[in-house]
């Protein structure tokens, strides 16, 4: 079976300036995670589509099994939904699975991966896709102050409260098929696999940056 892992970088970030190039710990913050899909024994290719000179060139230089699809301009601009880019690689690349990561998770740990590729390949028969989840216990309100998950008048302790799962957007597993059936990474009868709150840490503002590359330090 082979699977294919996509990571889709665009040179701008609207809330973290230049984030996929920008040292992290040493180095630039998309190799975290590139360097865990290429030394993957269950992933047999790497594709990355950018829209960035300074991304390609840094990949070109230092990955040699990694293979770079230059951004259409169609699907260039930060409003192109992210299933419109993966639907344009998964025609330039055939594989039997997909995995879509982003730099942005580099707490997301290489065994997690590997099994999470193995837990679809299980329930493949059964299941559509995968992608991976947050486990929250806690109290929620709507923005108006509207209690979602619990009722304010009788406070249940939080570990007896209904399981919520937020996406966290560390992984999504799917086929090509599944995808072509629903265009979106997500399909109509997926896996949730769950992750814990430290390894699905996910970089959209500087507060997690700064609190993604402390936690990288030490764990």
């Amino acid at each position: 079976m082979k699977v294919i892992a996509l990571m889709p970088m665009k040179g701008e970030s609207e809330r973290v300036l230049n984030k996929n190039m920008r040292d992290f710990n040493g180095q630039p913050l998309c190799s975290i995670m590139l360097d865990k899909l290429v030394a993957s024994e269950i992933i047999d290719q790497v594709i990355i589509n950018t829209d960035s000179d300074p991304i390609k060139n840094f990949i070109e230089s230092r990955y040699n099994k990694v293979k770079i699809i230059e951004r259409p301009l169609e699907l260039r601009g930060h409003d192109v939904s992210m299933n419109k880019i993966i639907e344009y690689d998964i025609n330039q690349y055939p594989a039997d699975l997909y995995l879509q990561t982003h730099s942005t998770n580099p707490l997301l740990g290489e065994e997690t991966i590997t099994t999470a590729i193995e837990t679809f390949i299980e329930n493949k028969s059964k299941k559509d896709s995968l992608f991976s989840v947050t486990r929250f216990q806690t109290r929620f309100y709507t923005e108006n102050g509207e209690a979602l998950n619990h009722d304010p008048e009788v406070l249940i302790k939080t570990q007896d409260l209904p399981v919520l799962y937020e996406e966290n957007s560390c992984i999504y597993i799917f086929t090509k098929e599944a995808f072509e059936k629903s265009k979106r990474r997500i399909g109509d009868n997926p896996i949730l696999f769950e992750i814990d709150q430290l390894e699905a840490v996910d970089i959209d503002v500087e507060e997690e940056f700064v609190l993604a590359e402390k936690l990288h330090k030490v764990l």
